[in-house]
């Protein structure tokens, strides 16, 4: 019997694109504080438009760190040309609610379980876990290709051809899927900008991706394409200008690009921004952490974990699994198991994961890196809740 066939794609945008930036300044933040602070409340948003900057913050902790100069820092690092958006001259806003100190947070590694239990969520949110087969990191073929492609089309830009290209580029992968399986690359279109009117002639610009972004990245990820297999590269023509000098920026607009490329649900909340505390990303985590392990325990080819917090209370008020037929055991009998081997209250997951630790682990920052480098899958270094350290005992 033939198996059903569909056509899935994702997006993935550069470190440059506008709303990217929002996510890599706000994490900034959180990073800074963390880093001087490990108890710090810290909720940032981030927007930008043609050369301004607006940071929104409310804040609870014993330091105050320099807003204006960490948003300068992460738009220097982008590399954007002067005439498109100028890290130095570029105005910045702040506006900052100032919480009272007394709601900075202790550090959870050294509570007793009680203390734990009084940790409480702030807000109340359904988040979910994916995991599944496609790549070795167990994360979705669509959304993990087109990540690996925006990030080479970033590098690539040291290439003497490429230099004039705008750190802003959109990448999008359409991939063949019969029975949840990947059976072969559909489309590959990358979307790329030049720098202050720069340009290349159309068929050099496609010659020189497909050698400098493209192959290696396929190379790496042992893929191939096939004679029928589409290559788009700016297939609207030139883009003259890009980033923020042609359209606006915002914290928390990429949360398919941060998850799963649509290919499995998440909460639709931001990640960025958030100090740990913040269940929405906190709990994301532990979700992906939990249905990663179910997969390489064996118990599933696909698992979704979701878990529900409401407000004033410690534990998720519901743990579910769907493993869309594919798991080796019940889905209600996997989730009791989740329940036994993961503690999912709020101060557990903070505790377990370090969450609070990893920017002072980091000189060059944790969070800030993830937005580009990936919150899930491979990513800049190997992340706490990717850890498959879990799967023995699931296994039973």
């Amino acid at each position: 019997m033939n198996q059903h066939t569909v056509l899935f794609t994702s997006e993935a945008v550069t470190a440059g694109h506008p709303d990217r930036l929002c996510d890599s300044i706000s994490d900034a933040i959180v990073d800074r504080f963390l880093c001087q602070d490990p108890g710090s409340r810290v909720i940032t948003e981030c927007a930008i438009s043609k050369g301004v900057v607006f940071i929104a913050a409310r804040l609870a902790s014993d330091v105050m760190i320099d807003l204006p100069e960490t948003a300068r820092s992460v738009i220097r690092e982008i590399g954007y040309h002067p005439k498109d958006f100028d890290a130095e001259g570029c105005t910045v806003v702040t506006s900052i609610i100032q919480m009272p100190v007394e709601q900075r947070c202790q550090d959870e590694s050294l509570l007793s379980d009680a203390e734990i239990d009084r940790i409480v969520a702030q807000n109340q949110t359904t988040v979910f876990g994916f995991a599944c087969t496609h790549t070795p990191d167990l994360m979705p073929l669509p959304i993990t290709l087109a990540r690996h492609l925006a990030n080479q089309l970033s590098a690539a830009r040291t290439h003497e051809e490429l230099a004039c290209l705008s750190p802003d580029g959109t990448i999008q992968v359409g991939v063949e899927l019969a029975g949840g399986i990947p059976r072969r690359l559909h489309t590959l279109a990358l979307i790329c900008g030049f720098q202050a009117g720069q340009i290349i002639k159309p068929d050099r610009l496609q010659e020189t991706l497909k050698t400098q972004v493209i192959e290696p990245v396929l190379q790496s990820m042992q893929l191939s394409l096939d004679p029928e297999t589409r290559i788009l590269i700016n297939p609207l023509g030139a883009h003259i200008r890009s980033g923020p000098a042609t359209h606006s920026g915002m914290t928390g607009r990429k949360t398919a690009n941060d998850t799963y490329g649509a290919y499995a649900r998440h909460s639709g909340a931001a990640l960025s921004g958030k100090d740990p505390l913040r269940i929405d990303r906190s709990g994301t985590y532990a979700a992906r952490y939990a249905a990663k392990n179910v997969v390489s325990a064996g118990l599933a080819e696909a698992c979704e974990v979701q878990l529900s917090y409401t407000i004033g209370q410690a534990r998720p008020v519901s743990v579910e699994v769907d493993t869309f037929g594919t798991g080796t055991l019940k889905d209600e009998v996997i989730a009791k198991r989740l329940e036994e081997v993961f503690d999912f209250r709020v101060g557990a997951i903070i505790r377990d994961l370090q969450l609070r630790q990893l920017p002072s682990r980091y000189p060059e920052g944790f969070y800030r890196h993830l937005p580009v480098a990936g919150h899930f899958g491979a990513s800049f270094t190997e992340l706490p809740w990717e850890r498959t350290d879990k799967a023995a005992e699931l296994k039973g």
